[in-house]
């Protein structure tokens, strides 16, 4: 018999989406290139422009703003360039200013370069240094004029889910006339993201972080007056800016997971939240030392990341796979090996500590039981490690007479 497995690796991909499923079904009847001029063309054409406005219409933007892409990878590196124009009639931007704890997406992702890119600090909790950003914006304000920088900070983090103050740095970006080009990957649908908020700008999304398909996205261009080179070029679909024939499917299933994700994210936060106290309590009984960073800092509802102190990621990793949980050490997306996390760096996590991190990450069909048995096969990895190194024994203390 087949051991039943314990799925806590959301944040790497979602299920698919019973939503998702069925469109992307009838998404597979239909015949016929979109940008074809018969009968079968134009029925592929409207099922591409009935997705972005409905995408659209759940993110509150205008549809014509919407533009598909093959997901959050590709979605940053056409972003994030020091070539926008803008009906200001702006040069190229001089400075790209991105979180320390940024996906490898965001940090590697970017064509500025390299002198013209600095690192926004964070506090040993995640979060951005907003009082740094802010005096870093007036200088470049000083030095290179109002609108002459671009700021990338997600809306959560992948690793910690620690969820950054879009608002307050909307506000910021705005004032300075900068872009906020912001990921939302991990955040939409499971945190509020008002893409109103962040000023002019970008907003990137990714299908399977949702429960969408794998291989698709979206770019959310946040601003009348932007217009973004193209990166793929050949012809001309999406209005030019990114060529290649349109993946009907998966933008079926991409738009149906939004709408669905945003229509039923306060449940799920509600329900993450249960989680999430069940498994960071159970912890503490697994460990009285067991660390969750970011404990401190607003995170997203299904996210934890911890550590047991002196047991190696890639060993628990192991041991939890073999036990039939999958969880994961970070981010899935960088190179499917087991690495320091630049994200614990960035906080100023000890090496040791961080070495040891592990990240659960549940969703709206996570149960009870499968943080009861992650905890339990954790304890059992806690046992065998006690045994491995057995404390030694305090000296007796001899009684006062």
């Amino acid at each position: 018999m087949s051991q039943q497995r314990t799925y806590l690796d959301w944040n790497a991909t979602a299920p698919l989406r019973a939503e998702a499923r069925a469109a992307m079904l009838a998404a597979l009847d239909v015949v016929g290139n979109a940008s074809s001029p018969h009968a079968e063309g134009r029925r592929a054409r409207a099922l591409i422009e009935g997705a972005r406005e409905a995408i659209a219409a759940a993110l509150r933007v205008k549809a014509r703003h919407v533009y598909f892409t093959s997901g959050a990878t590709e979605a940053a590196n056409w972003l994030l360039t020091p070539n926008v124009q803008r009906r200001a009639g702006r040069g190229p931007l001089a400075l790209l200013l991105a979180g320390a704890t940024e996906h490898a997406a965001i940090l590697n992702g970017h064509r500025f370069p390299a002198a013209a890119v600095e690192l926004i600090p964070v506090d040993g909790d995640g979060l951005i240094e907003l009082g740094w950003l802010e005096a870093r914006l007036a200088e470049a304000v000083a030095r290179h004029g109002a609108g002459a920088v671009m700021v990338a900070v997600q809306a959560a983090n992948n690793e910690t889910g620690v969820v950054q103050p879009l608002a307050r740095l909307g506000a910021l970006t705005t004032a300075a006339g900068a872009l906020f080009v912001c990921d939302a990957v991990q955040a939409l649908g499971r945190a509020p993201v008002d893409s109103a908020a962040l000023g002019s700008g970008a907003l990137i999304l990714s299908g399977h972080k949702l429960g969408g398909p794998q291989g698709i996205g979206a770019a959310i261009v946040l601003g009348e007056d932007l217009h973004f080179e193209p990166l793929l070029r050949g012809g001309g679909q999406e209005r030019r800016l990114r060529s290649g024939t349109e993946n009907i499917v998966a933008i079926a299933g991409l738009a149906a997971a939004v709408v669905a994700a945003l229509s039923d994210q306060q449940a799920v936060a509600a329900h993450g939240l249960a989680l999430q106290q069940r498994f960071e309590q159970g912890l503490s009984r697994v460990r009285g030392d067991a660390v969750v960073f970011a404990a401190a800092a607003p995170r997203l509802a299904n996210t934890t990341c911890f550590a047991l102190p002196g047991i190696a990621a890639e060993t628990a990793l192991i041991a939890l796979d073999l036990a039939g949980v999958a969880v994961s050490s970070g981010s899935a997306c960088s190179s499917g090996k087991v690495a320091r996390s630049h994200v614990l760096e960035a906080m100023q996590v000890e090496a040791g500590l961080a070495s040891a991190a592990l990240r659960l990450s549940s969703g709206r069909s996570t149960g009870l039981a499968q943080i009861d048995a992650c905890l339990a096969a954790l304890a059992q990895i806690e046992r065998a490690h006690a045994r491995r190194h057995p404390q030694p024994a305090k000296p007796a203390q001899r009684k006062v007479a």
